[in-house]
């Protein structure tokens, strides 16, 4: 038996059963924690372990769970035994039990089964005789358990093959060879696998002791018989899992087997292995290349004679392999390093062991499998050609031009697959410098070809996408690329390849340069080759940079080689292909960069040119993002390219070089399709050209070649074609007009034609609208661009002889867009011209406005289906050519006018998107109105009424609930005011300044006594015709709205109106001159608002509108504020919220200001309008803003006639409407309520309704009852006056109305007691149901609250004040008098004698309500004086009463004082808590524990020490409470004390520390967060005054503050290193203490003490300790981990016993065993308490 150090009794042999039987524990984490200590201890006593095992073993895995935990515990324990441990019967004896397991079931590979194999290999490790001698018994053909003996064998050859399998190999081939013609099919996989691990284990030895033999004759002999089987039998079964086994087994020991037999073998067995590539399986081929591999290396790589495998045998190995390579080289791509990759590298070997014996040979047959069709074959000789290729490169160094050769046989092959390993194999030629001369040239046309072929493809299918979705004729594709497998992913990885590849050829392989240059040049031309130009201009950069010396040899180069193209037709090329600047990488800034490289090609001028205005436009396209963020990028880099051609041509001025490259643009249409961008962009090149050339024939006949070239059915290619045409104008406008007349002569069709077609032929209708759409444009665009002093003619005779009517008949919405374009820019014609000095009126202007607006409108009958974004389109077009024809002479008639206005003004409504579309037609919109304005009317007033027309059309938008709607709006009125400031007052600056300038100023004032004496015709417009009151509450609630420019336009409007009006004459009985310098200073401050507007878009809006109002009102006159007031009910109600609140504090403003100039009229049209507003506002606080300005107004003009006005609308609504079903409630009784809130108008307000109200009976008894009484009567004129005066009442009294509050404020605080005492009593009918008492006063005590003043504390009982709840409605009172005690301290000191008193009542919840206000006053008690010691007196009384809500508030009470308070009660509260700490509430405990944290953070140490140690003894039973909480605090508090543990009574309250100290440790990790947290400040607190060296350290590591479990542990073995070193004495203590938490009634706490008890006897050193300790320790620690049912417990008891067995103190049990004779007894009783 185990003893300890001392001699006592030390129970290992049981300990570790238990862990042993542990092992089959229900619970995952014992059964992880008993293997764990079962390893550790392990190596101390194995054959202890092993005892435990054997016993529990019995009865295997039927009787014992978890076997294969055991037999993983048996296998760790046998390889720890020593030499001198290991007894053959005992390990035979375990060999039995696990061959037992093994043998006792047909099934493979479970768990517990290579859990018994382990068992079995650790026995071999040490007695490998033994182990074999068991697995022979069993390695008989009839056992059915041979697999599984075979496997072990297998598994012993892999761990330990070297020294202990090898030596038994031929014992193991000599019965398992001759029984291997026996097995089944199902058992195959696994004797193959054996034989493969046999294999590889003598093949290691070989090589690790090449001098040894361990493959003998007999040996040879077995291995010959074995391979013949598996060769001839398994190798062709038809289950696959064998064949591939077989195969594997076989790839192993081809290297054993004698050459003979392996040569005798080859013909067998190199077709069972080809065979397993018919498997589409990735694992199969792998398998079968590394046996395939291990063939040839053992054929072919002889020390010794020939190869076994003529070249010729080989190939069919070598024909199969290529399509692998073809199949792993695509999967491999897809994985880093997936067994496709594996594979391949696999193959790969195979090929160049071949390779080593055979290059010559194997150079042929892949040159061979490269010629053929097949794609596996030729794909996959390619990879082999590019691995081979730099390996093999001195034994193929003469094949050079045969590879050339086939090579260049495949550059035609279509087949993607083939092209991309030709793509590869060719870059690695070319870095092996393969590629010379014209055949390095046609491989590189090769790499640029495919590099271009991804994105042609892409063009192709999008312009084939578009071709289909709309009608027109089909395009045939260039390539021959439909006969391709078109997989855009295949695609792009091989474009990606080659471009990656030329410039990898280009940057490093110098050697290529000379095939590189000049031929690359020849790929910038064809088509084809468009998709690579990015690509190749990087080429061509890369070798022109390294050539930069040799410019003049480029130069010769080039021009020595006929094939290179001219550098007129690259430069004509490149310029087109810049059209697209965000194309893929970077081709634009590639092609500027390839000009600038190539400049000296060309004409010796233009390089300097090129070199300042090139970097210009790569810096523009650089940025491509911020490209996208300009619409019109595209339009205006295509300028930029026309420039650039224009500038450079006139730089060249070589005639003959210009006309060189208009031929190259004409020969460059084929390159590009009609529906391409670029060929758009070649018309223009083209025309740019042309206004350049002077020989009219040739001009002639290259606009005749655009024309021929153009598809005009195409809208860009129609605009490009246009454009060009314009360009050309401009030097030959005769020819172009010329042209374009012969087109439209060739048309041939009048309306009744195109009728008839409409039914006919809709084909030649759409041709039609071509011709008609394209010659449009081409008529506008020649216009545009053609000499200002020969348009006039040209243009009378357009539209003179009614010419373009014959263009007007479009259906199609891109022929009306061209067509309104083409009237646009006849317009914008005339305008030039006059701006030229050329001016002339616009023949049938109205009817060209009228042309536009039919084209404009959508056309119900139309056979085309207009989208509608096409049509929006359609509309901005019209808006702005309507904006140019208005803006021409003659001026617009009235008639016009108003059509355009009709069809235009409702686009205002349109929706927000796409607003790439409705901005610009808005904008236009905009344009036109302005435009309208500036070109109608005679003098100012005519201008001015249509000023008002216009802004009365757009008012709808302006007041819009949309906010883009009101944005549009507002900018229109802003743009027209703008407008009718520079064209009617003759003081605008005419330096442009915008808003007011002192220049303006100054011609203001000097004018304005000259304006009377001019003649009526040119007089200005009067300010009454603005209409100034009326727009001013149009415009002013939008300087408020909730969209930023919406407020700022409307301050600019403001500004504007007043800007215009103090420049206009005012009427005779004006104060002009009193106040004009006022206005300009309000005028002034207007300006300043706009600049902060506009610098400081985040500043306050209500701040900005303030000032604007206060400017307003000083620019109003009278009239113009009587008439704002008037009409002010539309602002108020307007459909923004801020809006309408601006409103009315504009009214506020405006009454408060200038109230005094109104008259009577005036303000009873002003009150009639506000509450015609409070009417019909629906939103509460609106309708009480309103109500307010109606106070305003009464305060600041006349209340009689106010209220006059508000009664007579009382009077009405009672004799008329049932005012208590009014939605949103009756307006006239939040109007008394507003009255009675007014501190001014209260007093009168109060005496009017007063009077009614004496009439009344008195109120009294239930309000409830009250109100249904009332409520019963509706038809009576006294009863709704009743009604009526009750809504005054009520709303006087929660209003605060001085005379009132004045009543109410005299009783302040009987009444709040009152109320405060019955919200108790009602809460407690509440509780039995009776809830309408509590409703009652509840309307009370808001009534209350809002009669005087305290809003906050109606909202507490508008919040929680229904709230039944016991702890809710004591919550209620506190904040209540909290509330109270903040808004008025002086009435508290009453209160709270009135509420202590109560604390005598008999009503429980009386007395409750009474503590609970009282507990909140009290901490307001500065100023109480000597009611203070009355009231701490009243509550300590009441800690006893018979209510524990009673007494735990008197508690809260007392420590809710003030500190200074509180330190002078200290010793009373101390009491208090101390009595309370023992109570029998948990409540009252709680509030006990936590008064008592709050008491010590600020108490003197006298007051304390007294009850430290009865505090303290308190404190440690609430630390055993079940409650969370109390718990938490209970530390906490424990900590808190620990600061006054220095003084006097230090020696006894650290004799408390030390008793409360392993608790606080165990519960330091425990379930509750807020426990842990409290226990570690606590240690903390308490560290110093312990005085232990190095505690300190171990508080504040990160074990201690982690709230992981194996950081606790950590923690608590760390902490009982330091108790026994530095605490030695206390360590019993402790120990009895942490064995009481045993029986814990926490399930985690009971596992702490069970580990800290286990680490500290675990490190003990003292023989006492572990004398009286030990023995009972380890007793619990059994008894617990049998009887326990918490699985944290059982598996902390198995850590804490591999501990105690680990520890020195347990040295003695080393030597231990089990006690034979009762060892089944225990094993079965263990197992048994387990279970139970």
């Amino acid at each position: 038996m185990a003893s300890s150090s001392s001699g006592n009794y030390v129970p290992a042999a049981e300990a570790v059963q238990v862990l042993v039987c542990s092992l089959a524990d229900d619970s995952p984490i014992v059964r992880e924690s008993s293997m764990a200590a079962l390893k550790e201890i392990t190596f101390l006593n194995p054959l202890l372990v092993l005892d435990c095992c054997l016993t529990v073993s019995r009865g295997g895995r039927r009787r014992f769970g978890n076997i294969a935990g055991l037999f993983q515990v048996m296998s760790v324990a046998i390889q720890a035994l020593d030499k001198g441990d290991v007894d053959p019967s005992y390990l035979g004896k375990l060999a039995k039990i696990a061959t037992s397991e093994v043998i006792s079931t047909k099934e493979l590979n479970a768990d517990w089964q290579r859990a018994a194999a382990g068992v079995l290999v650790s026995i071999g490790s040490h007695m490998p005789d033994l182990m074999m001698e068991e697995i022979f018994l069993h390695l008989s053909g009839s056992n059915s358990a041979l697999p599984a003996m075979v496997q072990i064998l297998a598994d012993f050859a892999s761990s330990d093959g070297l020294f202990s399998f090898t030596p038994h190999l031929k014992g193991v081939l000599a019965r398992v060879v001759p029984i291997l013609g026996n097995v089944r099919d199902i058992h195959r996989p696994i004797f193959a696998n054996a034989f493969k691990c046999w294999c590889q284990s003598c093949w290691q030895c070989s090589v690790d002791f090449p001098q040894s033999s361990v493959v003998d004759a007999d040996i040879m002999s077995f291995l010959n018989s074995a391979f013949e089987l598996l060769l001839r039998v398994w190798a062709i079964s038809r289950d696959l899992k064998v064949r591939l086994s077989s195969v594997e087994a076989l790839g192993q020991m081809v290297s054993l087997i004698t050459r003979t037999q392996l040569k005798a073998a080859l013909p067998r067995l190199i077709p069972t292995i080809l065979e397993l590539y018919k498997s589409d399986r990735d694992d199969v081929a792998f398998v079968a290349t590394c046996s395939l591999h291990n063939l040839l290396n053992a054929s072919l790589l002889l020390e010794n004679g020939p190869p076994l495998l003529d070249f010729e045998d080989l190939s069919v190995i070598l024909s199969t392999l290529l399509p692998v390579v073809w199949r792993s080289s695509d999967k491999k791509e897809h994985s880093d390093f997936s067994v496709g990759l594996k594979t391949y590298n696999e193959v790969q070997h195979c090929f160049l062991t071949v390779g080593l014996v055979y290059p010559e040979d194997l150079f042929v047959f892949l040159l061979n499998k490269c010629k053929l069709k097949e794609e596996q074959l030729a794909v996959g000789a390619l990879c082999v050609l590019k691995h081979l290729l730099p390996r093999l490169s001195e034994a193929w160094h003469s094949k050079r031009p045969l590879l050339i050769e086939v090579v260049t046989l495949l550059l035609d092959e279509l087949n993607l697959g083939v092209c991309k390993a030709l793509a590869e194999l060719i870059v690695v030629m070319a870095s092996h410098c393969y590629l010379v001369g014209p055949s390095g040239e046609l491989f590189i046309e090769y790499l640029v070809r495919h590099a271009a072929m991804f994105g042609l493809h892409r063009d192709y299918t999008e312009r084939s996408r578009e071709l289909n979705s709309s009608p027109g004729g089909y395009y045939p594709f260039v390539y021959k690329k439909v006969e391709m497998k078109m997989e855009v992913g295949t695609l792009s990885e091989l474009s990606s390849i080659c471009e990656k590849g030329l410039l990898l050829i280009t940057v490093t392989v110098p050697e290529m340069e000379h095939v590189l240059w000049p031929f690359l040049l020849k790929m910038i031309i064809p088509r084809v080759y468009t998709g690579a130009v990015a690509t190749v201009c990087k080429c061509i950069s890369e070798l022109c940079r390294r050539r930069s010396s040799q410019s003049g040899a480029s130069v010769l180069e080039c021009k020595a080689r006929a094939d290179i193209p001219h550098p007129e037709e690259l430069f004509a090329r490149l310029i087109v292909l810049l059209h697209n600047p965000l194309a893929r990488e970077q081709l634009a800034t590639q092609i500027l960069t390839v000009l600038c490289y190539l400049a000296p090609l060309f004409p010796k001028d233009i390089n300097l040119f090129w070199q300042d205005e090139i970097p210009k436009m790569k810096a523009y396209v650089s940025d491509t993002e911020d490209l996208k963020q300009d619409p019109s990028y595209q339009e205006s880099w295509d300028d930029m390219i026309i420039n650039f051609i224009a500038e450079s041509l006139d730089v060249i001025q070589d005639v003959d070089w210009v006309i060189s490259l208009g031929n190259a643009f004409e020969k460059h249409y084929e390159l590009y399709k009609p529906d391409d961008e670029h060929s758009a962009l070649l018309h223009r090149c083209l025309g740019i050209l042309l206004q350049k050339v002077h020989a009219r024939a040739y001009v002639r006949a290259k606009i005749d070649l655009m024309y021929n070239q153009a598809n005009i059915t195409i809208p860009t290619n129609r605009l490009g074609l246009a454009k060009a045409m314009g360009l050309v104008a401009a030097s030959h406008l005769d020819t172009v007009l010329d042209k374009l007349k012969d087109i439209l002569d060739n048309v041939g069709q009048s309306f009744f034609q195109r009728f008839l077609s409409f039914f006919s032929d809709k084909a030649k209708m759409e041709e039609s609208d071509d011709i008609h759409a394209a010659l449009a444009l081409m008529y506008g665009y020649a216009a545009k661009y053609a000499p200002s002093t020969v348009i006039e003619a040209r243009i009378d005779a357009l539209v003179g002889t009614n010419m373009l009517s014959r263009l007007l008949h479009v259906r199609h919405p891109t022929a009306k867009q061209a067509v309104i374009t083409a009237i646009d820019l006849l317009g914008q014609a005339v305008i030039n011209a006059a701006e030229s000095g050329i001016s002339f009126p616009l023949k049938r202007r109205d009817q060209l406005l009228d042309y536009i607006l039919t084209l404009m409108g959508r056309d119900e009958e139309d056979g085309f289906s207009e989208s509608n974004i096409e049509h929006l389109r359609t509309q901005s077009l019209a808006l702005s050519a309507c904006t140019t024809l208005v803006s021409v002479e003659p001026k617009l008639t009235a008639e016009t006018r108003n059509l355009v206005m009709k069809a235009t003004i409702g686009f205002f409504g349109l929706p927000n998107e796409p607003a790439d579309v409705i901005d610009p037609l808005i904008g236009n919109l905009i344009t036109l109105l302005c435009t309208i304005l500036i070109t109608s009317g005679e003098d100012g007033r005519s201008r001015a009424e249509q000023l008002l027309y216009i802004l009365r059309k757009v008012d709808q938008y302006v007041s819009s609930s949309l906010d883009y709607q009101r944005n549009r709006g507002c900018l229109a009125a802003h743009e027209l005011l703008f407008k009718f400031r520079m064209i009617c007052i003759s003081g605008y600056c005419a330096l442009g300044c915008r808003g007011t300038c002192t220049h303006r100023e100054k011609t203001d004032r000097s004018l304005h006594h000259t304006l009377s004496n001019l003649p009526s015709a040119f007089a200005l417009p009067s300010r009454d015709a603005l209409r100034l009151g009326d727009r001013t509450m149009m415009y002013l609630p939008r300087c408020v709205d909730t969209n930023s420019e919406v407020r700022k336009v409307s301050v600019q409007i403001l500004h504007l109106y007043f800007s215009i009006s103090l420049s206009l004459p005012r009427p005779a009985n004006s104060s002009f001159s009193n106040d004009i310098e006022l206005s300009y200073s309000a005028l002034s401050s207007l300006e300043d608002v706009i600049a902060i507007l506009r610098s400081d878009a985040s500043i306050d809006p209500s701040e900005v509108f303030n000032r604007v109002v206060s400017s307003v009102c000083m620019l109003l006159t009278k009239d113009e504020l009587a008439a704002a007031l008037h009409g002010c009910s539309g602002a108020i109600c307007d459909k923004i919220k801020q809006s309408a609140e601006g409103a009315i504090q504009a009214v506020n403003e405006f009454v408060t200001m200038r109230g005094n100039e109104l008259n009577e009229t005036d303000i009873a049209r002003t009150t009639q309008s506000l509450l015609s507003a409070v009417i019909h506002v629906t939103e509460k606080y609106l309708r009480q803003e309103a109500l307010g300005a109606i106070c305003s107004l009464a305060e600041n003009t006349s209340s009689r006639i106010v209220f006059n006005e508000v009664l007579a609308a009382a009077r009405r609504d009672i004799a008329t409407k049932d005012i208590s079903r009014l939605r949103g409630g009756w307006p006239i009784q939040d109007a008394f309520h507003v009255f009675s809130q007014h501190s001014v108008l209260s007093y009168m307000f109060l005496d009017h309704v007063m009077s009614v109200i004496n009439q009344m009976p008195t109120l009294g008894g239930d309000l409830g009852q009250d109100e249904s009484s009332s409520h019963a009567v509706d038809s009576n004129l006294e009863n709704n006056i009743a009604r009526a005066a009750m809504v005054a009442l009520t709303a006087f009294f929660r209003g605060g109305g001085k005379v009132g509050k004045k009543a109410v404020e005299q009783s302040y605080a009987s009444v709040l007691a009152t109320l405060t005492l019955q919200l108790g009593s009602c809460h407690g009918l509440a509780s039995t149901g009776e809830l309408e008492p509590l409703r009652a006063l509840l309307a009370a005590f808001q009534a209350f609250c809002e009669c005087v003043g305290d809003l906050e504390m109606g909202k507490i009982l508008a919040r929680d004040g229904e709230q039944s709840e016991n702890e809710k409605w004591i919550n209620l009172i506190r904040d209540l008098a909290g509330c109270i005690s903040i808004k008025r301290p002086k009435e508290v000191p009453a209160i709270c004698l009135m509420l202590s008193k109560a604390l005598d009542r008999s009503l429980r919840f009386q007395r409750e309500s009474a503590a609970a206000a009282l507990s909140e006053f009290l901490g307001h008690s500065d100023g109480f004086g000597p009611l203070l010691e009355q009231m701490v007196q009243a509550l300590c009384r009441h800690v006893s009463d018979d209510s524990p809500t009673v007494r735990r508030l008197c508690l809260r009470g007392l420590v809710q004082m003030p500190s200074i308070h509180v330190l002078q009660y200290t010793t009373q509260i101390l009491g208090v808590i101390l009595a309370l700490l023992d109570d029998s509430d948990e409540s009252v405990q709680l509030t006990a524990v936590s008064c008592l944290l709050m008491v010590l953070e600020s108490s003197s140490r006298d007051a304390v020490e007294p009850v430290l140690l009865n505090l303290s003894i308190r404190l440690r039973n609430l630390q055993a409470c079940m409650n969370e909480k109390i718990r938490a605090n209970a530390y906490a508090a424990f900590g808190a004390l620990s600061t006054y543990g220095t003084g006097p009574q230090r020696d006894s309250f650290l004799e408390q520390v030390h008793a409360a100290f392993p608790r606080m440790v165990l519960h330091l990790h425990e379930d509750d967060l807020s426990v842990r947290q409290a226990c570690r400040n606590t240690l903390k607190c308490i560290a110093p005054l312990m005085e232990i060296d190095g505690i300190t350290a171990v508080f504040n590591s990160h074990w201690f503050s982690s709230d992981h479990r194996s950081d606790y542990e950590d923690f608590l073995r760390e902490l009982a290193r330091q108790l026994i070193q530095n605490l030695a004495t206390r360590v019993d203590t402790y120990m009895a203490s942490v064995i009481q938490a045993f029986d814990a009634p926490w399930p985690v706490v009971q596992g702490n003490a069970v580990y800290l008890c286990s680490s500290v006897l675990a490190l003990s050193v003292d023989k006492q300790i572990s004398s009286h300790y030990y023995n009972q320790v380890f007793g619990m620690l059994v008894g617990k981990m049998s009887r326990s049912t918490d699985a944290i417990v059982r598996a902390t008891c198995s850590s804490a016993l591999g501990l105690l067995l680990k520890s020195s103190n347990a040295s003695s049990w080393k030597d231990v065993r089990l006690d034979r004779s009762d060892s089944s007894h225990r094993g079965h009783e263990s197992e048994s308490g387990r279970r139970s």
